[in-house]
Formats: C-alpha cells, sequence, structure tokens
C-alpha cells in the first residue's frame, strides 16, 4: 500500500490553514496500527509454534535415526569373520545382523563355468603377424534355458578380435578372449558359473571367406560337436557345494548371499573335509555404553521439549508450546518407553528392569549398578533384548522401539501432525487478515479523503467570502482595522 501520509498531502495540499492531511494520516494510523500489532504479534508467536514444532519433529528424527545407525555398526554387532579365509572369506550384507553365527562350513566344489577353446590359427602368429580371420554369417549363442542370441559377423568385424567383441556384447553373460602366442591364434569363451549355465553354439548361416575360415568352427554343443567344428571343452559348468552344519547346499555362483541371513560368504577354494568356522567377532562397545548413550540422548531431546513447553514465570517468558496438546502427547509417549517391554520372556524384559527410572521432569537416570549386575547375570539375554540378532513382534530392540514410538507420534492424523496443519492454516488466515487491513485501510483513506477535500473547498470558500467582507466592511467605515 503506498504511504497513507503521502496520499494525502497529494491529493489535499494547503489552502485552508487546517493541517488536514496531517489529520487524516492520524486518523488511519489510529485505526490501522492497533489492529495491525495484534495481527503481527500472533504472526511472531505462531511462527514460533511452527518453527519449535518442526524442531521437535527433527530431534525425534535424528534421536530415532542415531539409534538405528548406531546399532548396525560393528562396534555393537561385531565383524562375521571366518577362520581360514583362504576356503571362505565372509562379510556383513546390509539391513540387518547375521544370524545363526557361530556355524561351520565345508567347501565341498567349487562353481564352475563352461570353458571353451578353439583349436590353433597358425596363420596368425606372433611372428608373422598375418591375418586370422574367422568367415561371416551368424552363430546362435545360447547359455542354459536362455533365448538363443545372434552373433553376427560381417566384413567389418571379420577376425578373432571381431568375433569376441561380438560374443562379450551379446549380454549373455559369456566372455570370449583371443589368445595369441608363438603357435598362433586361438578364441578361449567362458560362460557363467552354475550346472544350469550350459553353453551351446550354433550356425545360423556361414559363408567361407577368401581365405577359406568358415564359422562352423565354433559351433559347439554338448551332446554332439558339430562338423566343421573345432572347438574343444577345457571345463565342465557345476555348482559350489557346500556343506553348512552339516546341511548340504548347492549354488550357482561362488559368491553365496542367502545362505545365512544378512551374509555374505566367498568361497575361495574347494576344501573336502576341512571345516571353516564362521563366526562374529565381540562387541568393541558393550551394551553397557548403549545404555549411557541412550539415557544422554534422551534427556536431551527431553530437556529440549521441557523448555518449549515451560510456564515461566508469566506469559512472556514461557515456553512457546506452553499447553500445546501435541507436544504433551510427545513426552507422554517417550516416558512409556522405560515401561514398554522389549521381550516376552525372561528375567529383563524392560528398561526399568536394567535400572532405567523416570525423573520428575521426565528425564531419565541410570542405575549403572543395576545394569552391571544384569549385563553380569546374563549378558547374551541383555545383548538380545537391547539388540536383537533377528528382531521379532515381541523383541523389537530398542532401535525398533525408538522407530516405533516415532512412527506413532508422527502418523498421520496424530495429534503432532493435526497441531502442525493448524499452525500452518493459522499461518495463511493471518496472511490474509494483513491483506485484508491493507485493503480495508486503502477504502478508509481514500473516504476520509474526499470528506477533508470537500471541507478545504467548503473552507478555502468561506475564508474568501470573510476576506471579502471584511474589505467591505473596511471601505464603509473608512477603518483600515
Amino acid at each position: 500500500m503506498t504511504s497513507v501520509s503521502s496520499s494525502i498531502l497529494t491529493a489535499l495540499g494547503a489552502g485552508s490553514g487546517i493541517d488536514t492531511a496531517s489529520l487524516v494520516s492520524s486518523l488511519v494510523s489510529a485505526t490501522k496500527e492497533p489492529r495491525q500489532q495484534a495481527i503481527t504479534s500472533r504472526q511472531t508467536l505462531n511462527t514460533a509454534r511452527i518453527s519449535a514444532l518442526a524442531s521437535a519433529s527433527s530431534s525425534l528424527d535424528t534421536f530415532a535415526d542415531a539409534m538405528n545407525s548406531l546399532l548396525s555398526g560393528t562396534s555393537y554387532s561385531g565383524t562375521p569373520a571366518s577362520n581360514d579365509p583362504s576356503i571362505a572369506a565372509v562379510s556383513a550384507l546390509p539391513g540387518g545382523t547375521p544370524s545363526g553365527l557361530p556355524a561351520q562350513l565345508e567347501v565341498r566344489n567349487l562353481a564352475t563355468s563352461r570353458t571353451l577353446v578353439s583349436a590353433v590359427n597358425a596363420n596368425s602368429d606372433a611372428a608373422s603377424g598375418a591375418a586370422a580371420t574367422v568367415g561371416t554369417g551368424t552363430l546362435m549363442l545360447q547359455v542354459g534355458s536362455g533365448a538363443a542370441v545372434p552373433i553376427t559377423i560381417t566384413s567389418a568385424n571379420n577376425s578373432y578380435a571381431g568375433l569376441a567383441a561380438a560374443i562379450n556384447a551379446s549380454g549373455t553373460g559369456v566372455t570370449a578372449s583371443v589368445i595369441t602366442d608363438s603357435q598362433g591364434t586361438r578364441l578361449m569363451m567362458k560362460g557363467p558359473t552354475g550346472a544350469a549355465n550350459e553353453i551351446s553354439l550354433t550356425v545360423s548361416s556361414s559363408t567361407p571367406d577368401a581365405s577359406g575360415a568358415s564359422l562352423d568352427q565354433f559351433a559347439w554343443t554338448k551332446t554332439s560337436l558339430p562338423a566343421g567344428s573345432t572347438m574343444a571343452s577345457a571345463a565342465d559348468p557345476g555348482d559350489a557345494v557346500i556343506l553348512l552344519d552339516g546341511v548340504e547346499q548347492h549354488y550357482a555362483s561362488n559368491t553365496i548371499d542367502s545362505a545365512i541371513p544378512y551374509l555374505r560368504i566367498d568361497v575361495n577354494k574347494a576344501a573336502p573335509g576341512t571345516s571353516v568356522t564362521l563366526a562374529t567377532t565381540e562387541p568393541t562397545t558393550s551394551m553397557r555404553d548403549l545404555m549411557v548413550e541412550f539415557v544422554d540422548a534422551y534427556n536431551t531431546l527431553m530437556k529440549a521439549l521441557n523448555t518449549a513447553t515451560s510456564t515461566g514465570t508469566d506469559s512472556s517468558n514461557a515456553g512457546v508450546l506452553n499447553g500445546d496438546s501435541s507436544i504433551r502427547d510427545m513426552k507422554r509417549q517417550l516416558s512409556q518407553m522405560v515401561s514398554t517391554a522389549l521381550s516376552s520372556t525372561g528375567t529383563y524384559r524392560t528398561l526399568n528392569d536394567l535400572g532405567v527410572s523416570t525423573n520428575r521432569d521426565g528425564t531419565l537416570s541410570l542405575d549403572t549398578k543395576a545394569l552391571d549386575q544384569a549385563i553380569a547375570a546374563d549378558p547374551k539375554a541383555i545383548t538380545q533384548l537391547l539388540n536383537p540378532s533377528v528382531k521379532t513382534a515381541t523383541n523389537i530392540g530398542i532401535a525398533g522401539l525408538m522407530d516405533s514410538v516415532r512412527d506413532n507420534i508422527k502418523k498421520d492424523g496424530g495429534p503432532l501432525a493435526t497441531t502442525q496443519d493448524k499452525y500452518e492454516k493459522l499461518a495463511k488466515e493471518l496472511t490474509d487478515q494483513l491483506d485484508k487491513l491493507d485493503t480495508q485501510m486503502t477504502n478508509y483513506q481514500d473516504q476520509l479523503t474526499k470528506v477533508y477535500s470537500a471541507m478545504e473547498t467548503r473552507l478555502s470558500a468561506m475564508k474568501a467570502t470573510q476576506s471579502y467582507l471584511q474589505q467591505q466592511v473596511a471601505l464603509w467605515t473608512k477603518n483600515d482595522n
């Protein structure tokens, strides 16, 4: 909105002797400023509430995410290890903690692939460098039960290198390479590992080139060697065979990630009769350290919520979320964590059982002596209570509990979401009220301008009349006064 004062001055000017511009400006300001101040005060408080709620929500996320990140690290869960990595090496997979360890593993066979090699082409040897061609046409390459893929050779790629490149680009998982030594040139092909990944190469079309080379020489099937073929098998495809805790298992790859949840096993050599122990190293950080960190983080969050909801000595220094029901609900749900069952069985089921208690202000205290006694009495039970190897509906662990509380607090339609939505709507309403007030004051200014413009005209006319009369009286009386 343009300046009220400048608008009035432009409209009125001076002529009556009365400062009507200042009068109108004062009237508009006296009407607008109290109403504007009331709205902006509400805006300031509402903005502070929106910010405080966002901060509380963010702090809750930070707390929950930190617990998950902390417990997923090897410092609390330990590191998977093998006592003989030369036979089988292990590593953790993301998403969880390996279960079922320790375990005994025996590697009976490695996974192998079909390896084919062609006869030596003496026309291309290292000494002479003479070109070796393969002929033109199309070979059909099939792996296992997959679709046959055409391998096409033209005059542009009529070479061992061209044939190898076409095979490598086929997307079948077969790799081809050219071996050139003092004997000449050979083509070697290697398929994917696994007994099901047999290779076959059949001739779809073949045209011998000027040197007499033909694609027929590269045809190969397991059941019979096609006429004109010079291919020979150097290795058969087979599965990796392991014995895991006495159970025989077969895998197409030497990298196994489904035998034990969240554990990758890389089998490196066959060693029938040799047992390899797969286990988890001891955590470098104890459950005692975890509880100390949890209580510290919880108290940081609760103190921030207490500050935001404090009553203060009066309204001037009360917390911006004082009386807010959504924060009361958040504090209530957080406080219930210490008495929530993390396990349905055993002596120790809740955080209260481990020495955690609630103070009057909602923060927590940790009786480390009680915790140490519990850990000494049953360390495995405490570890599984707080950080279970496999989470279940009745044993979610401390990170799972934090996630559950967070999700319930922030759910759609919950108190926090409802309050945030209320404050966001109020922010828009207050902005609209200010816009409406500006419009109303502009209209009010226009009305006053019209009124005082008319008054200015009448006063000017009256002054002119007064001056005339004074002149006439002076003439009549011959008195200059």
